[in-house]
C-alpha cells in the first residue's frame, strides 16, 4: 500500500529516509496536504471593523492590534507604535489572560478536527511565544531594554504567560491529540539573534521547554518555528526535543546543521524566499531552477521538508504566477527525487 502524505511526512520528522520529498503550508493540486494546524485559539481575541463593517484588523488574546496589508500576502503584525505597555514594571496591571471557557472539550475538538483526514493529514498544535509577545506588547527598544534592566519582571511576566498556555496545552494534549507541537517564537532577525544566546537560554528557554515538556513526554514530536538567523539556539533547541525546524532560512549554515543533527533535526523550509524568484515579475525557469536548486541542495540523505513561500497580493496575477510555477515544479522534481 503506497505512503500517505502524512505517512511520508511523519518519516522525516522520525528521522526516516521518505519516498518523495515533503511539502508543507501549501497543499499541490491533486493530493491533500501533509499538515495541518487545528486547536484551540482565539480566546480572548476579536475582529477589528470599520464603520462599515470591513474587517481591517484584529486584536489578539493580549489586546495587542493588529493590521494586515495586502502586498505581505494579508499577513498581519502589530499597528506600528500603538504598545499596550510602557513599563514592564506595570505588567500585572496590563497584561490579563484571558478566560478560558468552560466546553465539552472532546467535542470541541471533534468539530474542529473533522476538516482533516488525520490518515492522510498530520495535524499541528503551537504555543504562541514568548519573546515575540514581549516586544509586540512593548516595542523592541523598550522590550529589549526590560530584558537587560529588569530580568525578575520579564521572567514574572513569562511565568503568567505561561500558567495560561499551561492550561491550553493541557486540552490540545489531551483532546485535539496532535501529531506535532509547534513551539513559536520568532526571536531573530535575517541578520543576528534578537537577543545573546545567553539572554535566550536565562529569559526564554525555559517557558520554551516548559511548555514543550507535556508532549515530549507524551511521545509527540516537537516543532519550532524561528525565522532568521538563529544557528546559534539550534542545540537548545535539540536538546529541548526539537524534531523539526521551519522555516529554516538561508542565511544560516543549513548544511552544517543537517549534517550535524542527521536524523535528529528535520529542516523544513531551505527556500531563498526573499531571492530574485520571489522578486516583482521574477520570470518564470528563474523560479523553476530555484525550486530544482533547493532540492537538490537540502533533499539528498532526507532531513528536509520542501517549503517555499511567495509574497505579494494574492489577487496580482504576478503572484499567482510564481506561487503555480513553484507547485509545478515542485510536483514535477520533488516528487520523483528519491527515485533517480
Amino acid at each position: 500500500m503506497p505512503l500517505t502524505e502524512k505517512e511520508n511526512y511523519m518519516r522525516v520528522v522520525n528521522g526516516e529516509i521518505p519516498e518523495w520529498v515533503p511539502r508543507t503550508s501549501f497543499a499541490s493540486p491533486g493530493f491533500p496536504p501533509a499538515t495541518g494546524m487545528a486547536g484551540p485559539l482565539g480566546f480572548g481575541g476579536e475582529m477589528i471593523t470599520d464603520d462599515d463593517g470591513n474587517i481591517i484588523g484584529f486584536r489578539d488574546r493580549w489586546g495587542v492590534e493588529y493590521v494586515s496589508t495586502k502586498e505581505t500576502s494579508n499577513a498581519a503584525l502589530p499597528v506600528p507604535n500603538k504598545f499596550i505597555l510602557d513599563d514592564i514594571r506595570n505588567w500585572r496591571d496590563v497584561i490579563k489572560a484571558p478566560e478560558i471557557p468552560d466546553l465539552d472539550w472532546a467535542e470541541e475538538a471533534k468539530k474542529g478536527l473533522e476538516r482533516f483526514d488525520r490518515t492522510q493529514t498530520a495535524i499541528y498544535s503551537g504555543s504562541s511565544g514568548y519573546f515575540l509577545p514581549l516586544v509586540n506588547f512593548m516595542g523592541f527598544t523598550e522590550g529589549l531594554c526590560a530584558m537587560i534592566e529588569e530580568p525578575d519582571e520579564v521572567m514574572a511576566l513569562f511565568e503568567y504567560m505561561h500558567e495560561y498556555y499551561s492550561k491550553v496545552n493541557q486540552i490540545v494534549r489531551d483532546f485535539y491529540r496532535p501529531d506535532l507541537f509547534s513551539l513559536s517564537d520568532d526571536i531573530a532577525a535575517a541578520g543576528a539573534l534578537f537577543v545573546s544566546p545567553e539572554i535566550y537560554r536565562q529569559l526564554v528557554k525555559p517557558w520554551h521547554d516548559a511548555d514543550a515538556k507535556p508532549f515530549r513526554d507524551a511521545g509527540i514530536p516537537i516543532a519550532m518555528h524561528c525565522c532568521g538567523l538563529c544557528e546559534d539556539i539550534v542545540p537548545d533547541w535539540v536538546e529541548m526535543g526539537v524534531r523539526v525546524w521551519q522555516p529554516a532560512q538561508i542565511q544560516n549554515d543549513l548544511l552544517g546543521i543537517k549534517e550535524t543533527y542527521k536524523g535528529v533535526l528535520a529542516l523544513e523550509g531551505c527556500f531563498d524566499s526573499h531571492g530574485p524568484a520571489n522578486y516583482p515579475h521574477a520570470p518564470e525557469e528563474l523560479v523553476r531552477q530555484a525550486v530544482r536548486d533547493c532540492i537538490d541542495t537540502y533533499a539528498p540523505g532526507g532531513g528536509f521538508i520542501f517549503w517555499a513561500s511567495t509574497y505579494g497580493d494574492l489577487e496580482d496575477p504576478d503572484t499567482a504566477n510564481k506561487a503555480r510555477w513553484i507547485t509545478e515544479e515542485y510536483d514535477a522534481y520533488g516528487r520523483t527525487f528519491y527515485q533517480k
